[in-house]
């Protein structure tokens, strides 16, 4: 069977973690809210699960992973799940709670990236609060972008796996759903804030190589490239306002 994914049809968010995971994996899922109505799918059986009475474990929010009777929240939980399954995390224990905690620091990273533009509250929008974003935005290029990708970057140099490897990985030696996520926040921080973000870049050579590697994987090349991958858009966490790049 087919894992189903739910997540908003017209932003990549937090579900482009997920679908990067899949696709790298070649794994078979439906992308269901983006799905015909008249196959069951569409945001009316997205909503069905996330708002209906009779789940036993509703999710609180998207996305969330169906997998036959498993109804599977927050995106960390998700890949969690889905790693072992899809060989996207190193077989031992202390390897597998390695990768998710590197999982949950980007996490973090998202969550803060979001805030930059939306520093008050996300019901708001963002010209209700463009003093506060400029604020938050000019902390979060100056301290907290190069906090967390220096962290990486010591993760990456610190796993001897890498001497010598072309496309560093954050655990072992194989592609993680750890790399698939750095790369994935780093393509969004460099869509959001292209000039905080590549100065950054320049002193983290690892966490550069790691996100120039990634796309070469030839299943996520193909997804890339196609239509399946959302583009960024001022409707996501990464949202482009060149007054908050500096």
């Amino acid at each position: 069977m087919a894992y189903q994914l739910h997540y908003w049809p017209g932003i990549q968010g937090r579900g482009e973690f997920v679908r990067l995971a899949l696709e790298a994996a070649g794994a078979p899922y439906v992308d269901v809210a983006r799905g015909p109505q008249a196959q069951g799918q569409g945001m009316a059986a997205m909503l069905a699960v996330l708002e209906g009475q009779d789940v036993a474990r509703p999710p609180f929010a998207c996305p969330f992973l169906v997998d036959g009777r498993r109804v599977i929240g927050q995106t960390a939980a998700i890949l969690q799940y889905l790693g072992p399954r899809l060989k996207l995390v190193a077989a031992s224990e202390a390897d597998q709670l390695w990768t998710h905690q590197i999982q949950l620091t980007l996490a973090d990273l998202v969550t803060e990236a979001h805030d930059v533009h939306h520093p008050i509250g996300s019901s708001l929008y963002y010209e209700d609060q463009k003093a506060e974003a400029l604020r938050r935005a000019q902390d979060f290029r100056r301290n907290r972008i190069p906090k967390f990708l220096q962290w990486c970057e010591a993760v990456l140099e610190r796993n001897p796996r890498n001497a010598g490897a072309e496309v560093p990985r954050l655990v072992g030696g194989r592609l993680s759903y750890a790399d698939l996520s750095l790369f994935q926040v780093v393509d969004g921080l460099l869509y959001a804030l292209p000039k905080a973000t590549r100065r950054v870049l320049k002193k983290v050579p690892h966490v550069a190589a790691l996100h120039a590697g990634v796309p070469r994987h030839k299943r996520l090349a193909a997804y890339l490239a196609s239509e399946r991958r959302i583009p960024f858009n001022e409707e996501g966490i990464f949202r482009s306002y060149p007054e908050l790049d500096g």
